[in-house]
Formats: structure tokens, sequence, C-alpha cells
């Protein structure tokens, strides 16, 4: 199996974040990607770094104005210096325009402001996504990881690795939000189709992946499946109900499988068959996992109750699927947990993983 890594996804360094009215210390930390690593390397598993392939396989998915946002934020932030203002360390919004966040709305266009702190609050949809200087280097380099084993998928079939960080199942066609600046796995599928034509992508993280789910909510072309934690007292909170289909010619090809809180392994493998008798029925030609452990029990901000034996259920079942995949890696906050889970989770996928 082929992995993609970039140490320039270590360079964003959260300085804080946003959390029941505290500024809190990161979890997001680059410590997070140190232990998958790990792991991948107990396992044999060489990091390749992937190619710098700029901005070009970003257009498919997110907006130009948003990609400009990102890239200039931070050192247009410190701009406000020099006009009389005290800004604090990283880019964070101190506003919210009102949106309703139903993927069916007509894009928002630009900004309508060109004031960096209006466009903060545009652009960045909470205060878990605070962008410091090194912030769109590295949500950009994870989003090449993904490319990368999306080409190497393409060219091989078989399954590849993306080893992702910052992760970016959260982030909007416009806007960061939930620690996600850019959307590796959207990206990934924007790739594959190319080759593929058909792709499904299933997320397994604790939170709704609703940033995937608003990129692709009117494309027939790309089924997503998401199973997460209920929204309705939980991260992202608005979206990730049952009732979100689609829409227009996307509709039926969204299907979400929100979970009691306090769901265990048993639960959470059953509603993962359900989810994989619609995948299979759908018929996709290749598959993007958004794989997250933040369903792991003793996970600093989960509701889900796994145990790491879940995990290599997770990876016979994906393995079992005998498609072309590409595995991109999104949440998981408990350091000492997460090398044991994807150590588990390749074990399930060990028995006929191609190179």
């Amino acid at each position: 199996m082929k992995a993609f890594f970039c140490e320039e996804q270590l360079l964003h360094e959260p300085r804080q974040f946003m959390r029941l009215g505290r500024l809190c210390a990161p979890t997001d930390t680059p410590a997070r990607a140190r232990a998958l690593q790990a792991a991948l390397a107990a396992r044999g598993v060489s990091l390749e770094q992937p190619p710098d392939y700029g901005r070009a396989p970003l257009h498919g998915v997110h907006s130009p104005d948003y990609l400009d946002f990102l890239e200039h934020a931070y050192t247009r932030w410190l701009a406000l210096k020099a006009q009389g203002m005290d800004p604090g360390v990283e880019v964070l919004p101190n506003l919210a325009p009102y949106h309703s966040g139903h993927p069916e709305q007509a894009e928002r266009g630009p900004c309508p402001s060109s004031s960096i702190v209006a466009q903060a609050g545009y652009y960045l949809g909470d205060l878990s996504c605070p962008v410091g200087p090194h912030t769109w280097r590295s949500a950009l380099r994870s989003t090449h990881s993904a490319v990368a084993a999306a080409d190497q998928v393409a060219r091989h079939q078989g399954i590849a690795y993306a080893l992702c960080r910052p992760s970016g199942h959260h982030a909007h066609r416009d806007r960061a939000s939930g620690f996600c600046y850019l959307n590796s796995g959207a990206v990934a599928a924007q790739r594959l189709l190319q080759t593929y034509g058909k792709i499904a992508i299933l997320d397994v993280d604790a939170h709704h992946g609703d940033g995937t789910q608003q990129i692709f909510y009117q494309r027939p072309e790309v089924m997503t499946l998401s199973l997460h934690a209920d929204p309705a007292g939980y991260y992202p909170f608005y979206t990730g109900h049952v009732h979100e289909r689609g829409y227009g010619s996307g509709h039926g090809y969204n299907l979400n499988f929100p979970l009691a809180h306090g769901t265990d392994t048993e639960a959470f493998l059953a509603a993962l068959d359900n989810a994989l008798v619609a995948l299979r029925d759908y018929r996709p030609r290749a598959l993007v996992l958004s794989l997250g452990f933040d369903t792991y029990i003793d996970d600093p901000i989960s509701v889900l109750a796994l145990d790491i034996d879940a995990y290599r259920h997770i990876g016979e079942r994906i393995n079992g699927l005998g498609l072309p995949t590409v595995i991109v890696q999104e949440g998981g906050y408990l350091v000492e947990a997460i090398g044991p889970a994807l150590d588990a989770f390749l074990q399930g996928m060990a028995q006929t993983v191609p190179d």
C-alpha cells in the first residue's frame, strides 16, 4: 500500500479554538500526525512526499474567492497593525453573516466586502479554524497528499492512504469549519472522477461530513454516505440528518446515518453494514474513505463508544468491497489511541491490499 504525507503539513500549529464559550488549547496538534506516522512505520509502510500540485486540483471543489482569502488571510490580518488596530495572533472571525447552511441554496458568491475582518466572518464558519502563518501551506499540502493517493489509485487501482492533516471533511466549497480548511476527501474524489467517472465517499468520522455533503449535494456522479453521532446534539448540529438526500440531479445520492450517542462497536458496525448495502447498489467504480478515529470511546471530543477492534472490522469491510480506494485521514484526537486505531484498521485491510 502506498501512503503519502508531506512534512509541511506539520507547520499548522493553531494556538486556540473556542469550545463552550472558552478559548481552549488546540486538539489538532502536529503530534497527531506523528502518531500515525509511527503506526505506519511499524507496519513497514513508508510515506512518500506528494508533488506540489499548486491550487489546480482544488478548483473543482473550492471557490476561487475562498482560496484567495485563505492563501492571503494571515498577511492581510497582520497588516491591520499598520492601520492602528491590534489584531490577535491568528485570524478569527468576530461576526457571522446570516447563512442557513442548506446545501440546496444557490452559491453565496464572493464576500461583498474587501475588509479582512468582514471576510474572516464570511469564510471562517466557526471559532475552531484559526488561520496562522502556515495554515494555508499546511492545508494545501494536505490536499496534495490526497491527490497523490488518488493518482496512485487511478494508475494502479488498489488502495492508497493519504495522511491528511489538517483534516478536511468539514470544509465547504467556500467556508472553513471544524478544524478543516480544504476538503481533501472531496479533492481526491474530484481527481478520481477523471478516471473512474462514478465515485462513492464513505465517511466514518464521529462528525457528519457536512462540507463533503455540501460540495456534492447536487451531483449524481458522487454518492456521499456519512455515519456519525446524531447532530441534534453534536457538531455540526445543522446538517447530517436522515432527510437530507441530495438536491436536483443529486437527489437520492446523499445518505446520512446518524447514530445515538453512546453507540458501541456492535451497533456502529450494523449501521455500517446498512450503509454498505446502499453503496453497493450505487455501483461506484472507486471509493474515497474519510477515516476518523474520534469515534473511539475515550476520544476527548467524541460521544460514541467504539473500541480499538472496531477499526479492524471497518478495515475488513472496506477491503471486502474490492474497490479502488483512497483512504483520507480525518479526525481522532486522543494521540495515544490513534496509532493503535490505524494499526487495527490496517490489520483489517491486510488480507489483499495490493501495492
